[in-house]
């Protein structure tokens, strides 16, 4: 009996772009995920911004409070001065007060460097801000491209699984039966072409009489090596 090599082929064919389409759909969810991911890092960077600047207001009433309350400080020790009846009190004082009055310069000083630094902050978040949004609508592009492609194979997968229904019956069982079996056990190619007189996937010399045997196209002829369908391809397939 003839082998219908045209059909198996034509299977052959059918059955890679189907396996090619659904390693890109299954790729779609981790793509989705790593899109999420980035938009999730952009917010993210917003966000640690926002906390910063929180944290530097909070910092600076903190200072300020500290300030008023060593101004207060300062004032009773100037009050007092008035009423000591010693030197040595009224020395112990001037210390205090000078000591205090360090102290304000200095937290006053912190309170200036915690409002520059507040500035920073802003422009940080107003390039954060719009790198988000910037960075949004392209990620929400991508997204959506992403998923359009994705609708269009999941269409052209039940397109090429339907004609694969209807052309397995029109191969005899037998040939039909081997090709599953070497596709199954592959997941991927079940004919070779001879090409050079080699298997143009194992690349092992092909014996002259299976050569022969090949051409006639009479039975299946299989490698010796990587046990996939032999075939002698047609003037068309040599060229290309």
């Amino acid at each position: 009996m003839d082998i219908d090599y045209e059909k198996l082929i034509h299977l052959q064919e059918l059955d890679k772009e189907i396996i090619s389409t659904s390693l890109f759909l299954d790729n779609v969810p981790i793509q989705i995920e790593k899109i999420n991911k980035k938009k999730e890092e952009c917010s993210q960077i917003l966000t640690l911004a926002k906390e910063k600047i929180t944290h530097n207001q909070k910092k600076r009433r903190d200072l300020e409070a500290e300030v008023k309350d060593t101004k207060e400080k300062a004032s009773k020790y100037n009050r007092q001065l008035n009423e000591v009846k010693t030197n040595i009190e009224y020395k112990s004082l001037l210390k205090e007060i000078e000591e205090t009055q360090q102290k304000i310069d200095r937290l006053e000083e912190e309170i200036i460097s915690e409002m520059l630094f507040a500035d920073e902050i802003e422009e940080e978040i107003k390039a954060a801000t719009q790198k988000q949004s910037e960075e949004g609508m392209r990620f929400s592009e991508e997204k959506k491209s992403l998923e359009h492609e994705k609708e269009e194979l999941e269409s052209k997968r039940k397109e090429l699984e339907q004609e694969k229904k209807q052309i397995l019956p029109q191969i005899p069982p037998d040939q039909r039966n081997i090709y599953l079996n070497i596709f199954k056990k592959n997941n991927s190619i079940a004919l070779s072409p001879v090409k050079g007189e080699f298997c143009s996937m194992c690349h092992v010399r092909v014996r002259p009489q299976m050569l022969n045997e090949i051409k006639g196209e009479e039975k299946i002829i299989l490698c010796e090596n990587c046990g996939r369908i032999l075939y002698w391809p047609k003037k068309s397939e040599k060229a290309e």
